[in-house]
């Protein structure tokens, strides 16, 4: 008895309220979420394009991972005080795995720019472009690098939060009905269905 009664009171769900699901999965703000959606992609392709194609190649060239080194060990330069703009643990991540590996992490970063700038404009896997986006914006901020950081991880996580819609005017419209989403199989691993992704109409 106790354990049924512990499977029932687990499988309970709380409903979402209208208000959520007007704002995040109604196609209604479609094109709302889509010029949230082109700028953040804008911001992110801008940047990326702008380390690939920079004339002195310190992110992708001969001279690769010469700006990351810069700016990891400028970031470590502010560990220190009473209130540290870069965390203990996240000093120790930079000094011992990312400085020895600044050519990877100048790669990893220039082509993940790129990479979730072109998604987002796109509107492709809009809530993984979105989620990749705002790490990289987390992490640059644990690296104590303000700049246009906040704002973007914040358009960032409104479209996460928004990932049914936000690429509902964008490629996503017919890709999420085809690849599915969880607990929902696409039409591409599941051709006996015709279920479509929950979007609101």
């Amino acid at each position: 008895m106790q354990t049924n009664a512990l499977s029932h009171r687990t499988s309970r769900q709380i409903a979402e309220p209208p208000i959520a699901q007007f704002l995040f999965s109604d196609t209604r703000l479609a094109p709302i979420w889509t010029i949230i959606r082109l700028y953040l992609g804008y911001a992110w392709l801008t940047a990326g394009w702008g380390k690939l194609t920079n004339p002195a190649g310190v992110w992708v060239g001969a001279k690769s991972g010469t700006a990351v080194t810069g700016f990891i060990q400028g970031a470590l330069t502010k560990t220190g005080g009473e209130h540290p703009d870069v965390g203990s643990w996240y000093a120790a991540f930079l000094e011992r795995v990312a400085l020895p590996n600044a050519v990877l992490f100048s790669y990893f970063v220039t082509f993940g720019e790129i990479l979730v700038g072109v998604a987002l404009i796109l509107g492709l896997l809009t809530g993984f472009a979105a989620f990749f986006g705002g790490f990289m914006n987390a992490s640059f901020l644990f690296s104590g690098a303000v700049s246009t950081n906040p704002v973007l991880l914040l358009l960032a996580i409104l479209i996460i939060l928004a990932w049914r819609v936000a690429g509902y005017w964008g490629l996503d419209r017919w890709a999420l009905p085809m690849l599915g989403v969880p607990g929902v199989p696409g039409t591409l691993f599941d051709p006996s269905t015709s279920t479509t992704v929950p979007m609101r109409p």
